[in-house]
């Protein structure tokens, strides 16, 4: 087992002393669960001089109505999300893809905020000090070549948080704290198709809650994602699918897509779906529509043609199960 290096740990009380901390030391990283971060640091990824822990911050952890929606702190625990009736009731695919996450310790420990900033990844970037040395590292992380496009000067880690797609498609935005103070924005913007600097993030700047607006009652979501075993593995590829059907048509179509690229994105073109009914013609343009947009690379042991196969045909079913 990799030895963790030497660090000092803070612990604030308050989104403001969090990232005057951030701030103050550039080296620094925010750490919540830690089921991601501390891997990195002891596989030599990642290599803080200092952890500022969130977990004494009250307000990450506060979830609460708002407005007809719901303001959840980034803090909040995936175990927690994925048993809260409210968010069940209102944004299921929400509340699924929180229990889908990884095995119940992880779910316990895990954060909102940590599952959508996590980092990107590969089976040439996540791996051991030594293994990674042996192939010279890689173009994210030390390397100056991407092994899974080498010819090119672009990293394709995949982004695989399983919330992301289930917020996007509720158009969720966030609020972010930072030294020039706070702001929201949608939750779209805080990622780019950018392997190495998939988050929009600026030096210092801290997540600290997710905003949801109301969901009309008509409006039916769920989530599911394809892995090599049934817990604990990370997606190979995931789907959110919200949709609402008025007299058999389709009233309302968004599908969400995680771990098929660098970033979490919204499908585009299905509203030119709308008013047609979910019958087999529909669900078949739907799976095709998510295969074209879907494009995985290497970075997985399971085959990208494969993947992006599955994605549609997921999203398919996702989309039959939820017309009933």
């Amino acid at each position: 087992m990799e030895l963790m290096p030497r660090f000092t740990l803070h612990r604030p009380e308050t989104v403001q002393a969090a990232v005057a901390l951030r701030t103050a030391e550039a080296d620094s990283r925010y750490l919540a669960g830690g089921t991601d971060m501390i891997v990195n640091v002891r596989r030599g990824i990642e290599q803080p001089t200092a952890l500022i822990d969130l977990n004494a911050i009250a307000e990450m952890q506060a979830v609460a109505a708002e407005d007809g929606g719901l303001r959840i702190g980034a803090g909040a625990t995936l175990s927690r999300l994925g048993a809260d009736a409210a968010l069940a009731a209102g944004w299921p695919a929400v509340a699924e893809a929180a229990r889908a996450v990884a095995g119940p310790t992880h779910r316990g420990y895990g954060t909102l905020g940590g599952n959508l900033c996590l980092d990107t990844r590969c089976i040439f970037y996540n791996q051991s000090e030594w293994w990674r040395a042996a192939n010279d590292y890689c173009l994210k992380h030390r390397g100056s070549v991407c092994h899974v496009a080498p010819g090119g000067k672009r990293c394709f880690a995949a982004f695989s948080g399983d919330l992301a797609p289930a917020l996007l498609v509720y158009d969720a935005e966030v609020e972010v704290a930072g030294p020039d103070g706070r702001r929201r924005q949608p939750l779209s913007e805080l990622y780019r198709a950018d392997g190495m600097a998939h988050l929009t993030l600026a030096a210092g700047e801290l997540l600290v809650a997710v905003h949801l607006p109301p969901a009309p009652a008509e409006l039916r979501s769920a989530y599911a994602k394809i892995r090599v075993r049934g817990s604990i593995d990370f997606p190979l590829a995931g789907a959110a699918v919200r949709l609402a059907l008025v007299d058999g048509r389709l009233a309302d179509l968004r599908i969400g897509l995680t771990a098929v690229g660098p970033s979490p994105f919204l499908i585009k073109g299905v509203d030119a779906l709308l008013g047609r009914p979910l019958d087999e013609a529909t669900l078949a343009e739907i799976k095709e529509t998510v295969r074209r947009q879907a494009r995985p690379m290497r970075t997985t042991t399971i085959k990208p043609w494969y993947r992006r196969r599955a994605i549609g045909a997921l999203a398919a079913k996702l989309a039959r199960q939820l017309a009933g």
